[in-house]
């Protein structure tokens, strides 16, 4: 027994030592699709740490050859897809092949079975909430076509070896699942503190020019409206109105730029987020409608959060907006609520049909002065971003070319105790 527990944990070192060298290489992120040269290195990865684990068996069950691999093709088909799965199981398959023994071809068969469980199941575990209730039905489902195999074609094992081979198996795959949620959850925060610094150093350069650019502009602007009432010069007059819409296009890059830079006061209070919501559809309707897009609100009941409400206001209406105005025909918003019990929070989902945006567009989304419009300035989904995350929210983007965008922004709620007591 203190042999057989000694070579799993020789394969449990292998396989979480692999998992953080991979999240090395590439860190793992959330919902985005690997490049082939992400899928490629993930592959070798795991197959070198699936070989290694084969190196170190059991060694006290005869000519047989348990160990870990199984846990490998199944976690990086999981996460990393078809391409890589199959590498690892070619790997798997070539080097049991050499092992040789009177149990290859079951060896072979349980590999297998690990690699199409984790295609079956791939997307269910990759989209639901609940990933280690997932994870937990994905082991007893393979453990128990595991166990069939065994039992039928090796006959030498006894009861012991079922309960701590599996009971390891369980809980690593378990543990690994965690570790690299916890990883795309780690570099996602890692992301947002570059994108952090990016605003501070956005809100440093405005904090230092905004006012000193405003004043002279006002000066010519004023000059500008002055001179064209009165001139005979019929090219200033022509002109004239071109030259204060771009002063006044100018004046609300500089105006955003300090909604990015000053650090304005919240009034918190408790909102009931449905009538937020519906203000700001109602708000918008008569511009969707003049663009011919409408604006479907889904009400789920009420829910309370804690925030300011004129920058709620702001920060749903800039994204209905930019939906809005993706559409370039006739097309669709739809809002929608869910609330989600671990942690409490709610998750507000605005969708359009519009245009969507390429992978390369969406990374960019929320930088300083990137935009997919003609005319825009590039800092209204950076000021919505910013406004989210100081009212303790996070603030997320889907989108697939031709198809539409998905912007997700999750919020804590406040509990119904809570309520009360504010009331």
């Amino acid at each position: 027994m203190i042999t057989l527990i000694k070579s799993l944990l020789v394969n449990i070192t292998i396989l979480f030592s692999f998992t953080y060298n991979a999240n090395v290489l590439f860190p793992f992120k959330e919902k985005q699709e690997a490049s082939l040269k992400h899928k490629i290195t993930y592959g070798l990865v795991a197959s070198f740490g699936a070989l290694l684990c084969m190196l170190y068996p059991i060694e006290t069950l005869g000519e047989t050859h348990f160990d870990l691999r199984m846990i490998a093709i199944l976690i990086v088909t999981i996460y990393a897809g078809l391409l890589s799965g199959s590498m690892v199981l070619g790997c798997v398959i070539i080097f049991r092949y050499f092992i040789g023994g009177p149990y290859v071809i079951v060896g072979i068969a349980v590999s297998v079975l690990a690699f199409v469980i984790g295609i079956v199941f791939r997307k269910f575990l990759l989209k639901t909430q609940y990933k280690l209730m997932v994870s937990t039905l994905i082991f007893l489902i393979h453990a128990l076509f595991y166990i069939a195999i065994i039992t039928v074609f090796i006959p030498i094992l006894h009861l012991p070896f079922y309960f701590t081979y599996f009971t390891v198996f369980y809980f690593t795959f378990l543990a690994l699942v965690f570790i690299i949620e916890h990883l795309v959850r780690t570099n996602k925060q890692i992301e947002e503190m570059v994108y952090l610094d990016k605003l501070n150093m956005v809100g440093q350069m405005a904090a230092s020019i905004a006012h000193e650019i405003r004043n002279p502009l006002a000066t010519v602007r004023g000059f500008i409206q002055h001179l064209s009432e009165d001139t005979k010069d019929e090219q200033l007059k022509k002109y004239s109105p071109l030259i204060l819409t771009e002063l006044d296009r100018t004046n609300k890059i500089i105006t955003d730029y300090l909604s990015v830079a000053k650090p304005s006061e919240f009034q918190l209070s408790t909102l009931n987020l449905e009538n937020v919501i519906g203000d700001c559809v109602d708000l918008l309707s008569p511009f969707a409608s003049y663009s011919g897009t409408s604006i479907l609100f889904h009400d789920s009941g009420t829910h309370y959060i804690k925030g300011d409400e004129d920058h709620m206001k702001q920060a749903i209406m800039n994204v209905i907006k930019n939906g809005i105005e993706s559409i370039e025909d006739h097309g669709e918003i739809s809002i929608t609520l869910k609330e989600d019990s671990f942690p409490h929070s709610i998750l507000i989902t605005i969708s359009d049909t519009g245009k969507g945006m390429t992978g390369d567009e969406l990374k960019k989304i929320g930088l300083p002065f990137y935009t997919t419009k003609t005319k825009g300035t590039g800092l209204g989904s950076m000021v919505t971003n910013k406004l989210v995350r100081e009212m303790g929210g996070m603030i997320e983007y889907e989108s697939e070319l031709n198809k539409g965008t998905v912007v997700k922004i999750r919020l804590p709620l406040i509990s119904k105790a809570e309520t009360s007591d504010r009331a």
